[in-house]
């Protein structure tokens, strides 16, 4: 029984026997002392039989002049059989659950919320430092902790609260600035300086004593609104200045443009594919005529609320390119046109490119390579202690 158990496990074939008077087969099988277990009779000439796997080569053996195919495998060479079909598909299975493992516990983006810049380019630093950046591993909660608690001891001046949240592959990261009481923020005065060399086009003052004009020319750090009120050449009072500067500031930014491109062309195949997306990783599904190049229009048939993972059902198009060459004149436009998009892409929304003037041109076998002056209209507004001098005394 126990015998019988285990070749039942290790697996049964199917086979369909054809041949004249295959009911004399049979009974040669049952004189070899071969189980069968199950008898389908389909006509006189065939009929189907299940058999233990260890018993189909003596069936192979006493066949002669019987046709004798496999139709089908039960239990566990079944199992064997469709590992060794799919090997390809589970093994990219395996490998796609440990990518998403892995992926899952990097961090893609720190978000730190405030609207301070140098609040948050000094979090920025310090969590760098701990080893909480771009593409690092997530750390676990006492790791966080004592993150927390570095940051704020080292920055206690600055820091009142902080915050370090996970959410998926993200890191969100809230702050609060120490609050001063009266008597700090009374002896904290400010100055309204330039935080980069420039033609000076807007001043917008809120408090404090303008020292300069629209047009006039400023160095980096020079003060522009002081907070220092004088009086008949006397000091009298100190002010924390506030207000706003734009100035014109100058830059040069190079770029290369290829002479050759790629027209698209679609070629008319298209495929349906099942694909799994992580983040913007993508790993296709039973995807037997990948294309080399393609346009996907995708409907999205499952998506995780917390992690990024979906499942996606594709339309691929296939297409094909073309190689084209652009004369030096219109590389040379290509290139300038990109030199500019890249000068606003450093821009905030209320600041804009003044005028620009390509200075250099240096034309290589493969490529053209550019150089384009900008002047550009930007907030050069940048805040820094008023340094101490001592108060006229007013005489009786």
């Amino acid at each position: 029984m126990n015998n019988e158990f285990i070749d039942k496990i290790k697996g049964t074939y199917t086979l369909k026997v054809k041949g004249k008077n295959v009911s004399r087969f049979i009974k040669k099988i049952a004189h070899q002392r071969i189980n069968i277990l199950e008898i389908k009779k389909i006509n006189y000439n065939t009929l189907y039989i299940t058999i233990y796997k260890k018993d189909y080569e003596k069936i192979l053996e006493l066949k002669t002049i019987y046709e004798v195919t496999l139709v089908n495998l039960h239990g566990f060479v079944k199992i064997k059989q469709m590992l060794k079909l799919h090997k390809v598909l589970l093994f990219s299975f395996i490998i796609s659950l440990i990518i998403l493992y892995i992926l899952s516990n990097i961090i893609f983006s720190i978000e730190i919320v405030h609207n301070d810049k140098e609040i948050r380019e000094l979090l920025k630093e310090e969590l760098s430092l701990n080893g909480i950046k771009k593409y690092s591993f997530k750390r676990n909660y006492d790791q966080i902790q004592k993150i927390k608690k570095r940051i704020l001891n080292k920055n206690k001046d600055k820091i009142e609260w902080l915050e370090i949240e996970n959410s998926g592959t993200k890191y969100i990261v809230r702050v609060e600035e120490r609050k001063k009481n009266n008597i700090e923020k009374d002896n904290i005065k400010n100055d309204v300086v330039a935080s980069k060399s420039a033609i000076i086009q807007k001043i917008d003052v809120i408090s404090g004593v303008s020292l300069k004009k629209v047009n006039d020319y400023v160095n980096k750090g020079e003060v522009v609104i002081s907070g220092n009120i004088f009086l008949n050449e006397n000091l009298k009072d100190i002010v924390d200045a506030k207000g706003s500067v734009y100035g014109e500031v100058w830059y040069k930014v190079k770029v290369t443009y290829p002479y050759h491109y790629k027209e698209e062309k679609e070629t008319g195949n298209q495929n349906k594919v099942y694909t799994f997306k992580f983040l913007n990783k993508r790993f296709e599904l039973f995807n037997k005529t990948p294309y080399k190049d393609k346009k996907i229009e995708e409907k999205v048939l499952w998506k995780d609320n917390l992690l990024p993972i979906s499942l996606t059902l594709e339309n691929q198009k296939e297409i094909s390119y073309k190689e084209n060459l652009y004369l030096e004149e219109e590389a040379l436009i290509k290139a300038e046109e990109k030199a500019e998009e890249k000068m606003k892409k450093s821009l905030d929304k209320d600041e804009y490119i003044i005028d620009n003037k390509t200075i250099k041109v240096n034309k290589k076998e493969s490529e053209i390579e550019i150089e384009v002056f900008f002047s550009v209209y930007e907030n050069i507004t940048k805040y820094t202690k008023v340094k101490k001098i001592k108060l006229e005394e007013e005489t009786p």
